[in-house]
């Protein structure tokens, strides 16, 4: 008995929720097989495998004899990481004044294991498409397509006889048709039962064939039997065209990178090929090859292909750059900073298929009302078949025909697929714009939020903070102070730390060394230099120490009244000064908050500044303040929202990770960080405030999708029962109902691959 291990397989011809339905079934039921994991947009089953080589053997003859091609795919190779866990296929904190900042190490890979797998092994990333994994051939000539001409000239061969001979002697022809069209539906029902599903949609199918070539109705089985493969067809290509839309990502990214050697010549190469560390020239009107920070040059980019944001940004020397932007000015030089495995597009392209294969909660009701409907379905029309002679005097032909095409009408394969693609399209969409959304639930969830919670500091302000004034003790002078907090803020990455470092060399402040160096979460960093104990924090911190502000109170209360944060400088519990900075509101704050009050719902900010400074940003964009919040106070605010219905929070992606996780839906402000892109609900790669009221709009408008879909399957099939049992309409318009609604609420789906959010949003 081998070790239990995880594989994975490409699976081609899985076309919506009941081909995932029944291929997680039949490998679940297999000995040794456990974790199984179908993933419909990216075409892939993963399972875990506890015993040898034959076991994941029985595995692809399983899903193979379902009707899927199945192939397994390499093994991933174990690759080191550079500060967190990390792979190819996966892919200190410090507190100050109420703010909860921390740093996050960057997911690095091996460059060969990476080569290996190639450009992201995503499945849509890779060449494992329908269409392509039949040698290139177009949607017309797959094996679905083949099946389809094959019957479509046999049904139309034999109607063409039909006119021609005398009345009664074409139908062996039509039964021939019949029954050679039934040949490969029948093998999958039969491997369907055997695989546990009984109640499958090709069982439906079949029976009602069968049952109206028993009764002489062959003719109208044959059109069964086509329009079934025509609607099997049309959600192929449907689903491919969903498929599209992510697979455009993949194709944003350049063919080829120009490489710089170490003579200062370049070399064309793939940018799978490169390696982490190297140099890549970019040429004015050049894609970005790779994720990386500019070694030299300056440039205007535009990012829209990943952010979805039009206007470009200036970029220069240690600036970071993704792969796909487009170079729209001067040529620079990149260092690589991750393989192509594991750069934004193929990690975005990862989360939007992994995305795909989480259900949202009504999905997840369709599902199970749809496995009670088809045997429910199977009993009603036996009813309909053995009733209706006693109940409403029917002939015993009659009522048995009109059963079989209840039968049909029961086919629940419009209503299961009405939701999960109308949330594939919604994910995709999103995708192109900058709008990366971890599943159907967060997705389903962002639509239904009642308020907003915003982090301040990075989220609604620049986060790039700068000292305006400083006011020392008496006796002190002023580059004294600034460079003893300076010298215990020194190795700390907060924006007040930060701000604090930068005046200090630009007055040119000398720094001594701190000591024991530490920090009271949402309070203060303290430090020994020279012997004396130095602290940095809010005056309300001063205040619970003892210390006395004296004349600094009304100093520091006007520059709170100013929207500025106020830090006080002790030196062995004696205030020594005053540190004011201000972090100025983004410039596409106001409109942002704007755009979400226009979708009626309730902004809130929540920092851990003073209430004075809170309240001054607050009125200048628009939104409810709530202040001086420690991160344990701003669980209880987002806990007393979420009290009057969902609450959506938003963050820069590092920070206040509690509350993200506290509320409904988390949605990270990053560009495109590790963080953003793999800890939150949601990101908003394009960094603008308006990016949230664009993902409610898209959850709102997929929504709005689904139950027009759901409206659309119903009603169809209401229709079309209605019709059936007062013998206006038979068989044939029966397997319409459900082929002709699949059509429909998939059409309706792809609609939502064009959405693009108003203009009064995009401000």
């Amino acid at each position: 008995m081998g070790a239990a291990r995880k594989r994975t397989w490409q699976v081609e011809g899985m076309d919506c929720a009941s081909c995932v339905a029944s291929v997680t079934k039949a490998v679940e039921r297999l000995p040794g097989v456990s974790g199984v994991e179908v993933n419909l947009m990216g075409g892939r089953l993963s399972a875990t495998i506890d015993g040898d080589e034959g076991v994941a053997e029985t595995v692809s003859q399983q899903v193979a004899a379902l009707g899927y091609a199945v192939q397994p795919l390499k093994e991933a190779i174990p690759t080191p990481a550079h500060g967190s866990e990390a792979s190819c296929n996966g892919c200190c904190g410090h507190h100050h004044g109420g703010q909860d900042h921390g740093a996050h190490g960057s997911a690095g890979t091996d460059p060969s294991a990476c080569e290996q797998l190639g450009q992201g092994d995503t499945g849509l990333a890779h060449a494992h498409h329908d269409d392509r994994a039949e040698n290139g051939r177009p949607w017309h000539a797959t094996a679905k397509a083949r099946l389809v001409w094959l019957l479509g000239a046999l049904v139309g061969g034999a109607y063409g006889l039909s006119l021609a001979l005398p009345a009664g002697q074409a139908y062996p022809l039509f039964l021939a048709a019949t029954l050679v069209a039934i040949i490969p539906f029948g093998r999958r029902a039969f491997a369907l039962a055997r695989a546990g599903s009984p109640f499958s949609i090709e069982t439906l199918m079949l029976t009602a064939a069968l049952g109206a070539v028993a009764i002489g109705a062959a003719a109208e089985a044959a059109i069964v039997v086509l329009l079934f493969a025509v609607g099997e067809l049309l959600e192929n290509v449907a689903a491919g065209r969903a498929r599209d839309g992510i697979r455009a990502l993949a194709d944003i990214v350049p063919r080829v990178a120009l490489r710089l050697r170490a003579d200062g010549t370049t070399e064309q190469v793939k940018p799978e090929a490169l390696a982490i560390g190297e140099l890549v020239l970019v040429r004015p009107g050049d894609r970005v090859p790779c994720d990386g920070v500019i070694a030299e040059g300056h440039s205007a980019l535009d990012e829209s292909p990943v952010t979805g944001e039009s206007a470009p940004v200036a970029r220069g020397p240690g600036d970071a750059v993704r792969a796909g932007s487009i170079n729209a000015d001067g040529a620079f030089r990149v260092r690589v900073t991750r393989a192509a495995a594991d750069n934004t597009i193929a990690r975005i392209i990862r989360m939007v298929e992994d995305a795909t294969a989480s259900r949202a909660p009504t999905q997840r009701f369709i599902e199970r009302f749809a496995a009670w409907w088809t045997p429910g379905a199977m009993t009603v029309a036996l009813l309909v078949i053995l009733g209706a002679p006693f109940a409403l005097g029917w002939p015993w032909e009659t009522s048995l025909y009109r059963g079989l095409a209840v039968l049909l009408i029961a086919c629940p394969c419009a209503l299961v697929i009405s939701v999960p693609a109308a949330i594939a399209s919604g994910l995709s969409a999103g995708a192109r714009r900058g709008l990366l959304i971890k599943g159907g639930a967060a997705l389903e969830a962002i639509g239904q939020a009642r308020s907003i919670a915003f982090d301040k500091t990075g989220t609604l302000t620049d986060g790039r903070p700068r000292v305006t004034d400083l006011l020392p003790a008496d006796g002190r002078a002023a580059v004294q102070v600034l460079a003893l907090a300076a010298a215990v803020e020194r190795g700390s990455a907060h924006p007040i730390a930060m701000a604090i470092l930068a005046e200090a060399a630009a007055r040119g402040a000398a720094l001594q060394a701190a000591e024991a160096q530490s920090a009271i979460p949402g309070r203060a960093v303290a430090g020994t230099v020279a012997g004396r104990r130095v602290s940095i924090g809010s005056p309300r911190h001063a205040r619970e120490t003892g210390a006395a502000l004296g004349p600094f109170e009304a100093e520091a209360a006007r520059l709170e009244a100013e929207g500025k944060t106020v830090a006080v400088v002790l030196v062995d519990g004696a205030v020594a000064g005053l540190l004011a900075l201000r972090d100025e509101p983004r410039g596409d704050a106001a409109p942002g908050i704007a755009a979400i009050v226009a979708l009626g719902l309730r902004p809130v900010m929540l920092t851990g500044d003073n209430r004075r400074t809170g309240e001054a940003i607050a009125a200048s964009l628009g939104i409810e303040a709530r202040a001086e919040l420690l991160p344990e106070d701003k669980l209880r605010e987002i806990a007393a929202l979420r009290a009057a219905g969902a609450v959506v929070m938003v963050g820069d992606g590092i920070n206040d990770a509690p509350a993200l996780a506290a509320a409904d839906v988390g949605v990270a402000m990053g560009g495109g960080t590790d963080v953003a892109l793999e800890t939150a609900d949601a990101a908003v790669l394009k960094d603008r405030v308006s990016g949230v009221a664009e993902l409610v709009a898209l959850s709102r408008a997929t929504m709005r999708n689904v139950r027009q879909n759901v409206a659309i399957a119903v009603g169809l099939k209401g229709l079309f029962l209605v019709t059936t049992m007062a013998g206006v309409t038979g068989l044939w318009p029966a397997i319409l109902a459900d082929t002709g609604a699949t059509v429909l609420v998939t059409l309706n789906a792809l609609r939502l691959l064009g959405w693009t959010p108003s203009v009064a949003l995009r401000t």
